[in-house]
């Protein structure tokens, strides 16, 4: 058999593919790990592939960043040559980045089967590129692999073949998991912000680098006053993403002194903080699932989700980012009044495992 081509353009694709990649090892189905290079993360060495517990990628096409547009022609252009070189049998995508896309608008027209990793979220707001990626990307797939039961909905309610639709569970919850038990044999000490956990016995954790919500003035002023206030009682904790950082600095917005500002961390260093968090606020959409699956209570600073399984059964409330509302709900978590939730279905770290089988039965049949 052919390998199948396991597509990744940025740091959270290989979480997402890290978990199949060990299922297909496991099962002894050939695959081919391509790097797109939509971003170029100089902490992705070794080691961080040694944590994933996968080989290093098989190419690496260094498409660089530039516009959407550009972006997006590149790795088209580069995958092309690829395919015509390799001739995989099929072409996996993860995510909504715009390497997902561009690959899987290669592969469908050089007649490849696409499978869709994440497939089926929807925000509802079309000035987001993901959202546009997303749909565009389940156009064109054959096989959809959905993480929570809208993402089914969505999917069946577009048109897709009830058959090519299947709710498997999250390979982000089995990478997170698998990344949790290394954290029981690591010495967590040494990792990067480690030791403000011991400064801070009880803290919180911020992470915020969405558009709408850093290069509004008025916007991002009004949720730094909401995470000014809750840092008088309790401290955060605010890996700054440089896009972040350099409107803090434009804007003149102060954070105070509660507010503990790092470089951004790595995934291990990061999660190694945020599990003992006693509240995550965020504007990110994997650190929504993620906290859900860890029981962390999680605020979203955005006015709309594509996983409202997490809000619906998991641990995260949608704030929006009026400074009030924010406040309010952080407010409540810290008096105890916060949302308990549970632990979606099929979060259970075995997503892959049921991805890898329906991947083989499909290939099987030719």
């Amino acid at each position: 058999m052919a390998p199948v081509h396991l597509i990744a353009g940025a740091r959270p694709n290989f979480m997402k593919i890290a978990p199949i990649v060990r299922a297909m090892q496991k099962r002894g189905m050939p695959f081919k790990i391509i790097h797109t290079g939509q971003h170029y993360d100089r902490d992705m060495n070794e080691v961080f592939f040694e944590e994933l517990g996968i080989p290093q990628p098989d190419l690496f096409m260094g498409a660089g960043g530039g516009s959407h547009a550009e972006q997006t022609a590149r790795i088209m252009v580069a995958y092309e040559k690829c395919v015509a070189e390799d001739r995989p049998s099929m072409t996996l995508v993860v995510g909504d980045v715009n390497s997902t896309l561009a690959c899987a608008i290669v592969a469908k027209k050089a007649h490849l089967p696409v499978a869709h990793v994440e497939a089926g979220l929807r925000s509802g707001d079309l000035a987001m590129p993901e959202e546009i990626n997303r749909l565009v990307t389940d156009s064109i797939s054959d096989l959809y692999f959905a993480t929570e039961p809208s993402g089914v909905e969505h999917l069946l309610r577009e048109g897709k073949a009830k058959g090519a639709v299947h709710y498997v569970g999250h390979v982000m919850v089995d990478n997170l998991l698998y990344q949790v038990e290394q954290l029981k044999t690591a010495d967590a000490g040494k990792l990067e912000g480690a030791e403000l956990k011991t400064l801070h016995p009880r803290f919180g954790a911020v992470t915020m680098h969405r558009p709408s919500n850093v290069d509004d003035p008025a916007v991002f002023g009004g949720i730094v006053g909401a995470l000014r206030e809750i840092s008088q009682q309790l401290p955060l904790i605010f890996p700054v993403h440089p896009r972040t950082r350099g409107n803090l600095e434009k804007f003149g917005l102060d954070l105070g002194p509660n507010v503990t500002l790092t470089k951004p961390l790595s995934y291990m260093a990061f999660l190694n903080l945020w599990r003992d968090a006693a509240l995550v606020l965020t504007d990110s959409g994997g650190l929504q699932e993620e906290t859900t699956a860890l029981g962390v209570p999680c605020i979203t600073m955005r006015e709309n989700t594509e996983r409202p399984v997490t809000v619906d059964e998991g641990t995260n409330v949608l704030a929006g980012t009026n400074p009030d509302v924010i406040l309010r709900e952080a407010r409540k978590v810290l008096s105890g009044g916060g949302r308990q939730g549970r632990v979606p279905n099929l979060w259970d770290g075995k997503a892959a495992e049921r991805i890898v089988e329906i991947l083989s039965q499909y290939l099987s049949r030719g």
